[in-house]
């Protein structure tokens, strides 16, 4: 079993900036996968950026390339996401995820059902 926590959110101005973290615990997949999606009130959870277990591949959704950065302590088993010039449509709750197996391709690391594992959430909420 892996229990995943995420952290670092909260309500924050059109262009400012947060650091999210995702801590995982339990039977850790330090060689595997991790990935963050968000979920805004009445819509699907959609991806937001993936980072393969060496922290040498990453893949973001288009809405956020270039404001969104993921990266990875695998001795603190910690994924984190800045995200930076920040949005009111960036307002959503932010779930880490990882996986028993291995998650490659930009196909299937977009994709919620390659990812076993799930945090709790943690609200982002951009005033503009």
């Amino acid at each position: 079993q892996v229990q995943l926590v995420e952290s670092g959110g909260g309500l924050v101005q059109a262009g400012g900036s947060l650091r999210l973290s995702c801590a995982a615990s339990g039977r850790t997949f330090s060689r595997n996968a991790m990935a963050w999606f968000r979920q805004a009130p009445g819509k699907e959870r959609n991806f937001v950026a993936y980072i393969s277990w060496s922290g040498g591949t990453t893949y973001y959704a288009d809405s956020v390339k270039g404001r969104f950065t993921i990266s990875r302590d695998n001795a603190k088993n910690t994924v984190y996401l800045q995200i930076n010039s920040l949005k009111p449509e960036d307002t959503a709750v932010y779930y880490c995820a990882t996986s028993a197996t291995p998650v490659s391709g930009t196909t299937y690391a977009a994709r919620a059902a390659s990812y076993d594992y799930w945090g709790q959430g943690t609200q982002v909420t951009v005033s503009s």
